[in-house]
């Protein structure tokens, strides 16, 4: 008699067992493979590497495409400065906008930039940007790219 007050018996017991599920939430709250490689690395202790998009939020409109000078600069060993707007490029901005009696404010609102933007321009401490600087040609009227920087821009002709 002293057995039935010692023993249990739960009816359901295998039923109610906890399961091994096939997908473990992540730090971020995302659902992952347990049997992935990153997983069981992190599971052993050992060092994962994640790494970000590039361009992940970013204005994509707005960002070089130069990638063939990017994988050439990824060659090379040393350290250089990127490219800057000669200063031929500037002086001949500032002529052709006090010809035109317009300030860097004005013509910034007319190419939709900031005026720090052709600040930069106009000191030659810019990265060109061969969309800014088409802007910036039909703008004052002038040459900006090419052998011949400063010279007019001849309007197209009539067919």
């Amino acid at each position: 008699m002293s057995d039935d007050w010692d023993s249990k018996t739960v009816i359901g017991f295998k039923s109610k067992a906890p399961k091994v599920t096939k997908t473990s939430s992540d730090l971020n709250g995302t659902l992952i493979n347990p049997l992935s490689a990153s997983c069981i690395a992190r599971r052993s202790g050992a060092v994962v590497a994640t790494e970000k998009k590039i361009a992940s939020g970013a204005n994509k409109a707005n960002m070089g495409t130069d990638h063939q000078r990017i994988a050439k600069i990824d060659r090379e060993n040393e350290v250089t400065a990127p490219p800057k707007v000669s200063p031929s490029v500037g002086k001949a901005m500032s002529a052709a906008r006090l010809e035109l009696q317009l300030s860097q404010k004005d013509v910034a609102q007319k190419i939709n930039e900031k005026p720090t933007v052709l600040q930069e321009y106009e000191s030659g401490k810019a990265v060109p940007n061969a969309q800014i600087l088409a802007k910036l040609e039909r703008v004052l009227g002038v040459k900006l790219r090419g052998s011949d920087i400063g010279k007019k821009l001849t309007p197209p002709s009539k067919k």
